[in-house]
């Protein structure tokens, strides 16, 4: 499974304290951070949180970087998405799926202790090649 990771130009404002920052392509999307390392931290978590329920093939176009148009005191920069990483910090609670073996498999697995759960999520992640983490 190849990784997507989606760009979208995000625009830095200098504060006295900080850094304001927005993301022009996805209204809405806002934050701010005390050094730059933060800011970028806060604006793709805010990224994630304002495509949350929105279909990666619905994402909207990102601009490009030299169309932006800056004040005093603003700087664009590219700010990477990774959907994947997003999802597995923030979405990771479980969910109930209804699934059938035969029974003499269930009646072996249960003899052994097998953890259906744990088994199941193992093959899904190596079908699709990721990692939990």
């Amino acid at each position: 499974m190849m990784k997507k990771i989606y760009f979208y130009p995000a625009i830095f404002q200098v504060e006295e304290d900080g850094y304001s920052v927005f993301v022009p392509d996805i209204p809405g999307c806002m934050t701010q951070g005390d050094t730059m390392e933060e800011a970028l931290a806060m604006v793709q978590e805010a990224i994630g949180l304002m495509l949350e329920d929105v279909a990666p093939a619905d994402y909207p176009a990102a601009s490009l970087p030299q169309d932006l148009v800056l004040e005093k005191d603003q700087f664009a920069l590219m700010v990477p998405f990774d959907k994947l990483a997003y999802d597995k910090k923030y979405n990771a609670k479980a969910v109930k799926k209804t699934l059938s073996v035969p029974k003499w498999l269930d009646t072996l697995a249960t003899e052994h202790n097998v953890n259906f759960s744990n088994i199941l999520q193992n093959a899904l992640m190596h079908e699709l090649g990721v990692r939990k983490t």
